[in-house]
């Protein structure tokens, strides 16, 4: 009894011990938000995630923001005002909070409130200008598992309560209820059972008191086969969010569809929809449309190859009180409509167009577009005004072809004002009354001003329509104040900023040489979308689906809570999402992320450390261990570690690695993803029996014996109930062999060698065990 007392004390001295060490990966602040990355911790049910900052100690965060990715954990903190903030992570094991570890000071942003949108002292969504929640802000989490079954009451819906996002949004419909909404979508979110025409809709009836924000939490959120739609609405707030292969009868990925005011779309992915019936809709229908709304503002937005990015009006048939300003976009290899624009008086400012193979903005319906401050960068037409100047212009015979010249319409012209772009690449742009291009006092693109203040003169129209500038931009009564940037700094801004949170978890590299005058659906990353699948396991507070918390590197067996393996801080990295930072490996060398894309168990790896002469990894283990390095699939080259080479199978090198100082050096150039050492677990660990003298698990619970382990050949099973198969598993989750009903052995000779798991299934249930392949 003592023997168990002091045993028990002393497991209980230890769990809590090893939970303490939160093994932090990568951190950081961004736009009033900050993010925390860490390594599971054994025996830890869950974790207190707290934020410190700004008169702010130890602001716990919700549930819902600590998600489970497999390798690891991560969690986001939403609406913080800018400033200097450090997150705390506390793990909680068997009901108890052990001492938490803290990350380093970190800087949070202001969002840039500028445009149209916040006219007249409005502040769009469900946040405050500082950044914070407005005052009795509701809080709505959406994941793929709660996304039809979330529930709420809402004042002056039909009934209550309104169960799923749509219901609820509809509960909205009437503005009747004046809570600040904020929704905020977790993952990867597919069409839900209650859509209006394949889209999720947002209306509260334009009640000025009514304040609405649809958000994605981190980098990951996508809104995947479905548009998001606002019609009827002021105050809405859209951000953070990842759209891809919409399908809705609307089409477009976020539309404003009419009867808006007021609204806010920023920092969002816009990747291709559905091909849809029209020859030009190849690549999906608009990106993110505005019709029959006023004071919007479109920024920080990164449209992926779209083809037409932002239709503007349609059939308003009125220039009066249509404001709107699209700043820090990414046009990133986009083709058209940037924007393409009717009737409205748009401002459109230090945005950057990256390789657009059609054009740029596109005037048209007597439309003021102010075009400022741009970075335009191999776009074919950076300005063209409907039937007139480079719109019509045929550069072969040096006439206007007014039938097959047009690019994007034939309707009559609006005018463009431009000051201050910076222009590389174009193939032509007729600026007004330059001395240069053919009868230009008609025929331009532009009127380019002197100042950003010049008024444009009345007698400078359009050649069709005879539309002129109204000078908007220069009414004090209209024009909201804003700094804009040089082009050159807004463009690396963009780069940096446009977007979800930290670029956003979809990775893609364009080639310049191809897509920069190409307006075909692009392949590779069609099927890249079409194939995309969100690494997210588990959210705080759900059931998991593939991974014990409480045994994270266990992929095999999702509820047996024994860690096959002991993993000291982080010996397991993963270049991915660590890069090169490690507490347990000191890494010097370069990182790429366009050396291809590796799959290793559950994960999906797309960045490594190139192997050079100038690379050096070093690292101490303190016993023996089962070291493992993953390269390319196709790479058959060699490492040194240690001064001994190891040659890679199918880009694998796994061996038995003794207890001591090591460096890893080049011997072939290739691409290392993940590198492992891992320790055996203790041999006499009463939860988990090997003898070890025989090297046999006992298996007391389970009846199975096997013998030897570690096995150089033949592994042998003793049972006392009928097996029907056995699998068997690489610590990363990857299949590696099945045997079938009884067996008695299996031959390991072509398997890869280090720690293996094997799940037995018996007529009694499913056991999982751990081996050491020698």
């Amino acid at each position: 009894m003592k023997k168990l007392f002091f045993f028990l004390s002393f497991l209980l001295f230890s769990t809590a011990v090893w939970a303490q060490s939160v093994s932090i990966g990568e951190y950081g602040g961004w736009v009033e938000s900050a993010f925390v990355q860490w390594q599971a911790v054994a025996n830890a049910d869950s974790y207190n995630v707290y934020y410190s900052g700004e008169g702010v100690v130890n602001q716990k965060i919700d549930n819902q923001l600590i998600r489970n990715y497999g390798t690891f954990f991560r969690a986001d903190a939403i609406g913080l005002k800018a400033g200097t903030y450090t997150l705390s992570i506390a793990p909680v094991v068997a009901g108890a909070e052990i001492a938490a570890t803290q990350t380093a000071a970190m800087t949070v942003v202001a969002n840039d409130r500028t445009g149209f949108a916040f006219a007249n002292g409005r502040v769009p969504g469900a946040y405050k200008a500082d950044g914070t929640p407005k005052s009795g802000a509701v809080i709505l989490y959406i994941t793929e598992k709660t996304k039809n079954t979330i529930s709420m009451d809402v004042t002056g819906a039909n009934a209550n309560p309104c169960v799923g996002l749509q219901a609820i949004l509809d509960g909205y419909k009437k503005g009747k209820d004046l809570r600040p909404l904020i929704v905020r979508m977790v993952g990867q979110i597919t069409d839900l059972s209650v859509m209006l025409n394949g889209d999720i809709v947002i209306e509260n009836n334009n009640n000025a008191a009514s304040f609405i924000t649809m958000e994605g939490v981190g980098k990951d959120a996508v809104a995947d086969g479905w548009g998001i739609r606002i019609k009827g609405a002021s105050n809405v707030e859209v951000r953070n969010i990842g759209t891809m292969n919409c399908n809705s009868d609307e089409g477009d990925n976020i539309g404003l569809q009419q009867d808006n005011d007021y609204i806010w779309v920023h920092h969002c992915d816009l990747f291709y929809g559905d091909a849809g019936s029209d020859a030009d809709q190849i690549k999906g229908d608009g990106a993110l449309d505005c019709k029959k709304s006023t004071y919007v503002t479109f920024s920080y937005n990164h449209f992926w190859d779209s083809g037409k990015c932002n239709l503007l009006g349609l059939s308003e048939g009125t220039t009066d009180g249509l404001y709107i300003t699209y700043h820090h976009n990414w046009y990133d290899h986009s083709d058209s409509r940037h924007p393409r624009v009717r009737y409205y008086s748009a401002h459109v400012y230090n945005n950057f167009y990256d390789g657009n193979a059609k054009y740029g903005v596109g005037s048209t319906l007597g439309s003021s577009v102010f075009v400022e401050a741009n970075y335009f960068r191999n776009c074919k037409y950076p300005m063209l005004t409907s039937m007139q100047g480079s719109d019509v212009f045929n550069t072969t015979t040096n006439t206007n072809d007014y039938t097959d010249m047009p690019t994007f319409s034939k309707e009559n012209g609006g005018t463009i004002k431009a000051f201050g772009n910076f222009m590389t690449g174009e193939h032509r742009f007729a600026a007004y009354n330059n001395g240069t291009t053919p009868n230009s006092m008609v025929d331009f693109d532009a009127y380019v001003a002197a100042t950003r203040t010049e008024a444009v003169p009345s007698s400078v129209v359009s050649a069709r329509g005879a539309s002129a500038y109204n000078n908007f931009d220069t009414n004090a009564g209209v024009m909201y104040a804003y700094t804009p940037q040089t082009p050159e700094d807004a463009m690396n801004k963009v780069k940096k900023n446009a977007g979800r949170v930290q670029g956003g978890d979809f990775v893609w590299a364009f080639n310049n040489a191809v897509d920069d005058a190409s307006y075909a659906v692009n392949t590779g990353l069609k099927a890249a979308l079409l194939a995309y699948k969100t690494k997210l396991v588990a959210v705080q507070g759900e059931t998991a689906d593939s991974v014990d918390p409480v045994d994270p590197v266990d992929p095999v067996d999702p509820v047996d809570p024994v860690d096959p393996v002991v993993i000291a801080g982080d010996m397991v990295h993963n270049f991915t999402t660590a890069g090169k930072t490690s507490t347990f490996y000191t890494i010097a060398g370069n990182l790429s992320d366009s050396k291809g894309t590796v799959t290793y168990g559950t994960l999906t790896l797309t960045q490594c450390i190139k192997i050079e002469s100038t690379t050096s990894i070093t690292f101490v283990t303190t016993k023996e261990s089962t070291f493992t390095l993953l390269f390319n699939a196709d790479f058959t080259g060699s490492i040194k570690v240690d001064d001994v080479s190891y040659t890679a199978v199918a880009g694998i090198i796994s061996f038995t690695l003794p207890a001591g100082n090591h460096t890893i050096a080049k011997v072939s150039s290739g691409n290392l993803y993940f590198m492992s050492a891992v320790y055996p677990a203790d041999p006499v660990d009463p939860v988990d029996p090997v003898d070890p003298v025989t090297g046999i698990e006992t298996g007391a619970v389970t009846g199975i014996r096997l013998y030897p382990n570690p096995v150089t050949s033949n592994l042998y099973i003793e049972q006392q109930r009928e097996i029907q198969k056995i699998e068997i598993y690489n610590l990363a989750g990857c299949l590696l062999k099945v045997a079938g009903k009884n067996t008695t052995s299996v031959n390991l000779n072509d398997v890869s060698k280090g720690v293996l798991l094997l799940k037995i299934y018996t007529s009694e249930g499913v056991s999982t065990h751990k081996i050491i392949n020698k």
